[in-house]
């Protein structure tokens, strides 16, 4: 994915090849990544949801996220411009235990990852850090702050999920495009930086 090209307008209306990255939205079951794969595509993102029936009762874990009635059942797909140089696939997991078998291939190709995080359940995204750690696929951590959820510093968040220090951690809000926005490229500067490469100007 990394190695193609998607065709932008540079600034004097010029046709240009900017580059494209393929990048995962990833954490555990009800963190928010179809949320965020939402706020941020520029193109009606696929989404692969189903309704939670009784089926999954003893199987997918609702615990703190009683009230959610859907779940991702493959994956979510949008797509986001940064500028006429870079343009972002976000590819969003599936959370439960039982579609873990997908994200080997969803990461195929991927440059790097956001974990989303939620506080209440933060026991939720050791399988997401352990899978790109194992994979030495880049990743950021993304909070993601809830309504009523428990607040905690990005040191603590930092502590409890034992991730190295070069690692980013920052808070969000999934819904919020701006924020979201932030997430990725936090996420994008933090891959050149591993790149070794000049910062991106401010």
């Amino acid at each position: 994915m990394a190695s193609e090209n998607y065709e932008t307008t540079r600034p004097d209306a010029t046709p240009h090849l900017a580059a494209s990255v393929k990048i995962l939205i990833a954490g555990g079951f009800g963190v928010g990544k179809t949320t965020m794969v939402s706020a941020i595509s520029e193109i009606t993102p696929l989404r692969t949801e189903e309704l939670i029936t009784e089926v999954s009762t003893g199987i997918d874990d609702l615990s703190g996220v009683e009230h959610k009635t859907t779940t991702t059942v493959a994956l979510d797909f949008g797509r986001i411009t940064i500028d006429h140089e870079l343009v972002l696939y976000l590819f969003g997991t599936p959370g439960q235990d039982r579609f873990w078998f997908l994200w080997d291939e969803l990461a195929r190709g991927a440059l790097g990852a956001v974990v989303l995080a939620d506080t209440r359940r933060l026991d939720s995204s050791f399988a997401a850090v352990d899978f790109f750690e194992r994979r030495a696929l880049p990743f950021n951590v993304a909070v993601n702050c809830f309504d009523n959820a428990p607040i905690y510093t990005i040191d603590e968040v930092r502590h409890a999920l034992d991730l190295d220090p070069h690692i980013p951690v920052l808070l969000c809000d999934a819904r919020d495009r701006t924020s979201t926005k932030e997430v990725l490229l936090n996420l994008v500067q933090h891959l050149i930086e591993r790149a070794g490469r000049p910062r991106v100007p401010s």
